[in-house]
């Protein structure tokens, strides 16, 4: 194929340098231009080029290539131009293209790292069209590598240089960014535009409705008229006009009163009344509550009618699992309903019914997600012996996977006199003894050292009663693998003050509700003047009350809003497809006996 091409004349190369070519600069260099040629005639140009004019000509390649998503082709190409005999326009142009490459290999850190070309300070120089361009991947790789507000930064400062499709797409973009920050990233940064999508942000996460946001809203844009946002409201908040007029005037409370569930129910519905007597207190308007005993229920269908007779507008329950199953496989529902529990995975339910619990698998989830932020690649598991402790594996390790990970082994524990046992096949430990002793054999001689264990594990997933992690921690040290790090679900924490406790769990990592990481929560400590079992692990499930308190009016919103989130007291909520309610947690470590809150991985 490349034989048959005939060699361009002389008139056609020099238009099409000249393509290649924007404003000349004797210091800062031409910038390559993709032109009107095939990569096998750019390419053999460059063969029969002086240097600089081939370095151009095979950027413009490599360029071509990557527009065609030819990525292999394209990173040989660049692979060819020594970037440091270029000009610094050029040196801009490899750079950013090294950083499209990258980023269409997943590869952030890569992509973060081309940009930081010293030829990047003289990016100001340049057309706008590649300021554009190497700001929004840098923009891209930011938000890739966890780096949110530095990402929204960049995009603000993009956005003059947008315009059309490109501008709508970025606009948007700020928006999703600045409104997946947690609250407390909404501070000053010192830019008034940014500053501006901050507020934003701060406004609607503050409001509860979307009627309350909506005043929010129209608030802040009389305090900002000029900004960008409040010219062009993102579509996401221009969907929240559909969504208000609808108060919600009255919840039905749907829980067992009596039966092995009336514990966990009382917790439960404290929690929410005390979210709703805050509500009161704010000088808001809360819908009315009417409690119904769902262990006397003669039939859900005689539940929902005596409902909507009484005026119900949405209910909130029921808790027992074979109940919610029952509501599950229905077609419909006469209420929108949020259960307090969930129906068996893989099944599609009706379009009124939403679930929210307390699932073990979003902590699972969870740590699969923290751990590769924090760039670990390999993993042990070490969970319970039992159906839960298999739902639990099985979460963790299809979201490990599906990142990327890699699962070496697995045990389910139970016992305490296997667990040695266990933790040494784990890593191997007991092959290591045998190769001693096979050699001490060999050589008919003493052979000194101590069992090594396997070198290519990056940490171990951990889930685990407070009983069972006190042992796994320090039968780890016992075998050789206490310097392997350890993050764990939240099942481990009592939630206690006690140090002594937590000794033997010094350096774990773990998810947990904010309810228990923030004891300074002004309802938290409100809700334990009145109980003080809230301030130890049952906190989570009057955390949970509090939640389904302040879900119930944004449910409609979350539905319509699938990157909307609720900042709650059990964790960060959001709605999946399947309209179950799944928890983003934020993370802490034993330290010397004491508990202590980590920054988010996107913080450090």
């Amino acid at each position: 194929m490349i034989a048959c091409l005939r060699p361009l004349s002389a008139f056609c190369l020099a238009g099409l340098l000249a393509a290649c070519a924007s404003s000349p600069s004797s210091t800062l260099g031409e910038l390559p231009r993709t032109p009107q040629a095939s990569i096998e005639q750019l390419l053999q140009q460059a063969a029969a080029s002086p240097a600089e004019e081939a370095a151009s000509l095979r950027l413009s390649a490599a360029d071509l290539a990557y527009q065609q998503q030819d990525l292999g082709r394209a990173t040989r190409i660049l692979e060819d131009v020594p970037l440091e005999g270029l000009k610094p326009a050029q040196q801009v142009f490899a750079s950013t293209l090294s950083a499209e490459l990258a980023m269409a290999r997943n590869k952030p850190k890569s992509a973060l790292s081309a940009l930081q070309h010293p030829s990047l300070e003289r990016l100001g120089e340049l057309p706008v069209e590649q300021q554009a361009r190497t700001q929004l991947v840098r923009a891209r790789a930011l938000e890739a590598d966890g780096q949110t507000l530095a990402a929204a930064r960049e995009r603000v400062y993009i956005a003059p240089l947008l315009s059309g499709n490109a501008a709508s797409a970025n606009h948007e973009a700020i928006w999703a960014l600045v409104a997946s920050l947690p609250q407390s990233q909404l501070q000053s940064s010192g830019d008034s535009d940014l500053d501006g999508w901050l507020s934003l942000a701060l406004a609607t996460k503050s409001a509860g409705t979307p009627d309350q946001q909506l005043a929010a809203i129209d608030a802040w844009k009389v305090q900002h008229p000029q900004h960008p946002a409040a010219e062009q409201l993102p579509q996401q908040l221009s969907k929240l006009k559909e969504l208000a007029g609808q108060p919600l005037q009255k919840i039905a409370l749907l829980l067992p009163e009596q039966g092995q569930l009336a514990a966990v129910a009382r917790a439960l519905r404290d929690g929410f009344m005390a979210a709703h007597y805050q509500a009161q207190q704010a000088g808001q308007n809360p819908p009315q509550v009417q409690f119904y005993d769902s262990s006397r229920l003669s039939s859900l269908d005689d539940f929902y009618r005596q409902a909507q007779a009484d005026g119900v507008q949405l209910v909130i329950g029921p808790l027992e699992k074979p109940l919610v199953k029952q509501l599950s496989e229905r077609p419909q529902l006469p209420l929108t309903t949020l259960a307090l529990n969930y129906s068996d995975a893989g099944r599609e339910s009706p379009a009124q019914l939403f679930q929210f619990g307390l699932a073990a698998e979003d902590e699972a989830r969870e740590v699969a997600r923290r751990a590769w932020a924090d760039g670990m690649r390999r993993a042990v598991a070490l969970v319970p012996r039992g159906e839960w402790g298999d739902r639990v594996l099985a979460a963790f390790q299809q979201s490990w996977q599906n990142a990327g990970g890699s699962l070496i082994a697995a045990e389910h524990v139970d016992q305490p006199v296997e667990l040695a046992q266990q933790i040494a096949d784990l890593f191997q430990l007991r092959e290591s003894e045998s190769r001693a002793k096979r050699l001490q054999s060999t050589l008919g001689t003493a052979v000194a050292g101590q069992p090594a264990r396997r070198q290519d594990i990056d940490f171990i997933f951990l889930a685990a009663t407070p009983q069972q992690a006190q042992q796994i921690k320090p039968t780890l040290a016992f075998q050789y693998a206490g310097d392997v790090p350890v993050y764990a679900t939240s099942h481990l924490y009592t939630g206690g003050t006690n140090p002594a406790q937590y000794m033997d769990l010094e350096g774990i990592r773990f998810c947990e509700t904010p309810w228990l990481l923030d004891a300074n929560d002004p309802l938290r400590q409100q809700v334990d003047s009145q109980w003080p079992q809230a301030a130890g692990s049952l906190g989570r499930l009057y955390a949970m009350g509090v939640d389904a308190y302040r879900l119930a009016p944004r449910l409609s919103q979350l539905k319509a809003l699938p990157d909307s989130r609720v900042e709650g007291l059990s964790g960060n909520l959001s709605l999946n497809p399947a309209q179950r309610i799944e928890r983003q947690l934020p993370w802490a470590e034993f330290r010397n006996g004491q508990v202590q809150r980590l920054p988010d991985s996107s913080n450090q």
